[in-house]
């Protein structure tokens, strides 16, 4: 698989969420309500040799102003909900091959609702860890 083209796949399943800005990158600076990716780690030839690699997790980002702590943690919760018009894992799990860029994928959990710095400023914040297959190339 081709990690620009998962996390490229990633960020335009959540640039579906209306108002979310997404990056297939680490960004220097945001504006929040951002989502990108953030770091992978890769296992090879699962098969037996036959190709097949997971990128397990895919960890992504998502970071909402901290201006207001109880608006900007009720905006993060809306993000980390099952289902909705806001969230993450619905929008990721709406294309589970990212446009082909992998065979199957699975949003597993959301962790570490809390406060992130970003370049130097504080965030409102969590992870979701994506489990992503594909054909190694």
């Amino acid at each position: 698989m081709d990690v620009a083209a998962v996390f490229q796949g990633l960020a335009d399943r959540a640039d579906t969420i209306e108002g979310l800005r997404t990056h297939a990158y680490m960004p220097d600076l945001i504006s929040p309500p951002t989502f990108y990716c953030v770091e992978l780690e890769i296992s090879y030839d699962l098969s037996f040799g036959r190709g097949r690699d997971d990128f397990n997790p895919v960890i992504c980002r998502l970071l909402v102003s901290r201006a207001n702590d109880r608006s900007g943690q009720k905006a993060l919760q809306e993000y980390m909900k099952g289902s909705g018009p806001k969230s993450v894992k619905a929008a990721i799990e709406a294309d589970k091959t990212l446009g082909g860029a992998c065979e199957s994928l699975q949003v597993m959990s959301v962790r570490g609702m809390g406060q992130y710095e970003h370049g130097t400023d504080t965030y409102y914040g969590a992870d979701w860890l994506v489990r992503v297959i594909g054909r190694g190339d």
